[in-house]
């Protein structure tokens, strides 16, 4: 059983105006129907994974949370980083 994690930080300020400091890149729809959080959460789903941990700021999580939701995936938790440090 593969336990996936997804990292999900960053600020966003180099796609702008399409993202933002409050909504960035990995949360838009920038080539089709899922945004790129969605579409790496969808890899990391199914047979052999068991649900996936989500890693993001205390400013994303309700984003991370209702992405996920749209989906249909359960996240097995969403973790939040106390502050952000470059570190993905």
């Amino acid at each position: 059983m593969i336990h996936p994690v997804l990292l999900a930080g960053g600020a966003g300020t180099r796609l702008w105006p399409l993202s933002r400091t409050s909504y960035p890149k990995q949360f838009v729809r920038l080539t089709g129907e899922e945004t790129l959080f969605q579409a790496a959460a969808l890899r990391l789903s199914g047979e052999g994974f068991a649900p996936p941990i989500a890693v993001t700021g205390a400013d994303f999580r309700f984003i991370v949370a209702d992405q996920l939701a749209a989906l249909g995936i359960e996240p097995g938790a969403i973790l939040i980083e106390p502050a952000p440090r470059s570190t993905a």
